[in-house]
């Protein structure tokens, strides 16, 4: 991808233009580094909102069962900040993507790696965020 196709993609997120079958894991994951690189402050607080008004432009839901879920969108946004703080300086949105998917982050089941999967596919993590149980998080992805 491009610097251009990213900030595309992160925009799409943002204006629900994005179609649903191009909102895959390696997407969530880019336009989360994206939105960390250009606009960091709040997102804990912000990100969860951009997720929940996407998934229901594109048609889906945010219920216990499916759509937003806290605690993973929470672990990753955590993880990518932590990448992105470690990158060279002038890294470009490109090359900060194609590191960033070369991760353990860019294997959907790496918040299995401190989650049970009872404890993290609970209603409790998908509403609120919920400690893990295996292992604690690093300050970068693992």
């Amino acid at each position: 991808m491009t610097d251009a196709d990213i900030a595309k993609l992160a925009e799409g997120l943002l204006d629900h233009s994005l179609p649903k079958a191009e909102w895959t894991h390696a997407a969530h994951l880019t336009a989360t580094l994206r939105l960390v690189r250009t606009r960091d402050a709040g997102l804990e607080r912000d990100l969860p909102g951009i997720i929940r008004a996407y998934n229901v432009a594109v048609g889906g839901v945010n219920d216990d069962a499916g759509g937003y879920h806290e605690t993973i969108t929470q672990a990753y946004l955590a993880a990518i900040r932590a990448f992105a703080a470690a990158l060279p300086a002038g890294t470009s949105d490109s090359e900060a993507a194609r590191r960033l998917l070369e991760t353990p982050l860019a294997d959907k089941d790496w918040p299995l790696t401190h989650w049970s999967r009872e404890r993290l596919f609970s209603v409790e993590a998908r509403r609120g965020w919920v400690e893990p149980d295996l292992r604690p998080l690093e300050a970068g992805p693992a």
